[in-house]
């Protein structure tokens, strides 16, 4: 397809590399059309060369970026710069990641190289330019997709194309959260719309809604080796209310959600039937994509003449599903009515009644007025489930139990993979450079295994200290100058805008928390005794300091509350410079944050944090966790990687609990994080906290990576939903045998 930044014509030659005639700044574009950039710092810092402020206008946008920059002026900065040969390295590397065969995944992938894994997902973050995401499920879905690339893994993820994304996130001067609705621009995203064999037109798909069908059009995007299909339903051909159904990202009404599921799940399998790349395992990330199962099934009793309950079965073996919610609230569910209304033709199609339909999503199918849950659904005709840590696990089986009412706790079919994240895109450059003087050329390709890890004990505690006050400093220049728009949007005075150059300060402890403000989170609960945080604050020999950021869904009132109440501590006096929320978080705040923290400070109600992603993010950076024991960090912490707040223990009073977990958190920063931080040698260097450092990245790097993850799933998942046999998963006696 021609650039969109020449002519119609263009003047080089799709998929046959880059001819010499092409300039640098086609050259970037073509790069940049593979959000394989995303994860390879060497490109982001071409752009930050060519103009360091407009990159942050745009918000790390890459063809936005050419677009306002113009070619002619690229092109004169590529040569001021003598960026040439960079660039030049760039598309070389990209060529030879792309043509690379060697993975012993993909050699051992058997079926599935020609029926590849389906990843099903309501939203994928790959980056902050693809407004395709909310929160941490997107996160690990983008990772998900980006390890697959990596490590040969056969994928292709599925999702939808949101028209305005999720909301950005302002404060109003008394703090209140507001939320705002971009249009999506895609021209200026690295999409391609899937075409008809013979070219000529946009492929389209049909998906029935309430009696009627409504028309999606597919956009590709490329994620190094994996492909990501993302359904739209904004096309001329659809009602003005049609259009509009892809149009927000995690709708509140529950007419427009279960809409927006089956055009994910019907339409999502629809869509692999129209480009010709029908599953050999199908993976559901979450209950959002559980339609896909009722249509894979319609469709197999349709080509392979069977019955229902056999195409169930046959389904069945041959998917994954991944639950990330941990309370029963949590899970979608929709009332009878709502499912009659819209379900019908699918109902139809598997000859199903509307009693027998119903009882699919029903822990208790007989009971006509319990309402149709998703996650119900998947549980019952996956034969592979999942949680997303061990813990996790055990509480999905004591939730689920009851679909299972004849087995035992421990038997309930649904184990766990714990997420890890995607390490190259979350690891600072200044770290990754001086990983490369301790690891091995290729650690990369083995991070699964520890002792790819090993030569990072070797580190100097001067070096490992040196790196982590520059990503400290990158980290404090970039709050300052987002809290400096924000006053400035808000039209504050002068002197309140001015006020930001010295907020913070470098020399302090900095402890960050960022994440959706959920109750069960409870981003305030270090300020349920004001008066001891204080106390903690105030001593200015060892001064403390706090970094929020994060959204509240915009029918989460009791979230909004908390925001607006972290808003006003900080511009009372007493916390004044010191505590700081920056606005309307995304991967690229998320970066900054887990970067630069000496500390990431995570306190749900346990055991309601599934998983939780970001410590791993931090723990890379050289950053500690400061932590209640759950989710990864109940099988992470070992007592010399970071700390935990309390035991590990619940109470039935939730006012208990949260009682005594505060108590536990202002003891664990008085009586070992603040002494440990501040206990400098004649050098300024906090030895003890520095060897955690270390100890840390040595301990839990392997563990938490995703390349680890997804060659879990691709071992006890993937392979057998694939049919592989006996002989083949004996293979794999160790994570290393797969690479």
């Amino acid at each position: 397809m021609p650039s969109k930044l020449t002519d119609e014509s263009g003047n080089y030659a799709e998929g046959e590399g880059m001819p010499q005639k092409d300039t640098p700044c086609q050259k970037l574009e073509t790069i940049t059309r593979n959000l394989w950039w995303t994860w390879h710092p060497e490109v982001v810092e071409i752009f930050c060369a060519l103009d360091h402020e407009l990159w942050r206008e745009v918000n790390h946008h890459p063809l936005l970026f050419l677009k306002r920059m113009g070619a002619e002026k690229v092109d004169q900065r590529v040569r001021e710069l003598k960026l040439g040969q960079a660039i030049d390295q760039a598309v070389a590397a990209l060529e030879d990641y792309l043509a690379d065969q060697s993975s012993a995944v993909l050699r051992q992938a058997s079926k599935l190289r020609v029926w590849p894994v389906a990843y099903l997902s309501a939203e994928f973050g790959v980056h902050e330019s693809i407004p395709t995401y909310a929160g941490g499920l997107g996160l690990l879905a983008g990772d998900h997709l980006k390890s697959c690339s990596d490590t040969g893994v056969p994928i292709i993820g599925v999702g939808l194309l949101y028209a305005q994304g999720y909301f950005h996130q302002h404060l109003d001067t008394e703090g209140m959260q507001q939320e705002t609705y971009q249009p999506t621009d895609t021209e200026n995203l690295p999409l391609e719309p899937v075409m008809t064999l013979d070219g000529k037109q946009r492929l389209m798909i049909d998906v029935p809604l309430n009696g009627r069908e409504i028309k999606l059009q597919i956009w590709l995007a490329t994620v190094g080796r994996a492909s990501l299909y993302l359904l739209d339903s904004n096309v001329a051909d659809n009602d003005e209310q049609d259009r509009m159904l892809t149009g927000r990202l995690y709708a509140s009404d529950h007419e427009t959600r279960i809409q927006q599921e089956l055009i994910l799940g019907v339409g999502g399998i629809r869509t692999l039937a129209a480009v010709d790349k029908m599953p050999g395992a199908l993976h559901l990330n979450e209950g959002h994509c559980a339609f896909a199962l009722l249509e894979m099934i319609r469709l197999a009793m349709v080509w392979e003449g069977i019955s229902f309950e056999d195409a169930r079965d046959h389904v069945g073996r041959r998917s994954i599903f991944t639950t990330h919610t941990p309370v029963p609230a949590g899970h979608d569910h929709f009332s009878p009515e709502l499912v009659d209304r819209h379900v019908g033709q699918l109902r139809e199609g598997l000859g199903l009644t509307r009693h027998e339909f119903l009882g699919l999503g029903r822990v208790s199918p007989e009971d006509d007025h319990e309402p149709f849950c998703m996650t119900v659904i998947a549980l019952r005709i996956c034969h592979k489930a999942n949680g997303v840590s061990l813990l996790h696990g055990r509480v999905s089986r004591k939730m689920w139990r009851p679909l299972w009412a004849q087995r035992h706790e421990q038997e309930v079919p649904i184990g766990h993979i714990t997420n890890g994240v995607h390490v190259k895109s979350w690891l600072a450059q200044r770290m990754a450079r001086l990983y490369a003087k301790h690891l091995d050329a290729s650690w990369h390709q083995n991070m699964n295994e520890a002792p790819s890890w090993d030569g990072l004990a070797n580190i100097p505690d001067e070096d490992l200290w040196e790196v982590h006050l520059q990503l400290k400093d990158t980290l404090i220049d970039f709050v300052r100058r987002r809290h400096a728009l924000q006053c400035q949007r808000r039209g504050e005075p002068a002197e309140v805008v001015a006020e930001a150059e010295t907020l913070l300060d470098p020399r302090a402890l900095t402890i960050g928390f960022a994440r959706r403000f959920a109750g069960y989170k409870r981003g305030d609960l270090i300020f349920s005794d004001v008066d001891r945080l204080l106390k903690i604050m105030g001593d200015k020999d060892r001064p403390v300091q706090f970094i929020f950021a994060g959204k509240a869904h915009p029918a989460n009132d009791q979230g909004k509350r908390t925001i607006q109440r972290i808003f006003q501590l900080a511009r009372d006096p007493r916390f004044k410079g010191r505590l700081a929320f920056v606005e309307d978080y995304d991967i690229g705040v998320g970066r900054h944050l887990v970067q630069g923290v000496d500390v990431w400070l995570n306190n749900p109600v346990r055991p309601l944090e599934a998983s939780g992603t970001s410590g791993e993010k931090v723990l890379l950076n050289g950053g500690l966790n400061l932590s209640i024991l759950d989710g990864w960090w109940a099988e992470a912490y070992d007592g010399h990687n970071g700390f935990a707040i309390g035991y590990g223990g619940t109470h039935p009073d939730v006012e208990e609990q949260t009682r005594r977990d505060s108590q536990c958190l202002y003891d664990t920063l008085e009586r070992e994080v603040l002494p440990m931080f501040f206990d400098r040698d004649d050098k300024g260097i906090p030895r003890e906290w520095v060897e955690r450092i270390r100890w840390a990245l040595v301990s839990l790097g392997s563990r938490f990576n995703a390349d680890r993850m997804v060659l879990d799933y691709f071992r006890e998942c993937y392979l057998p939903a694939a049919g592989a046999t006996p002989c083949d998963l004996r293979r794999f006696r160790s994570r290393k045998d797969l690479m």
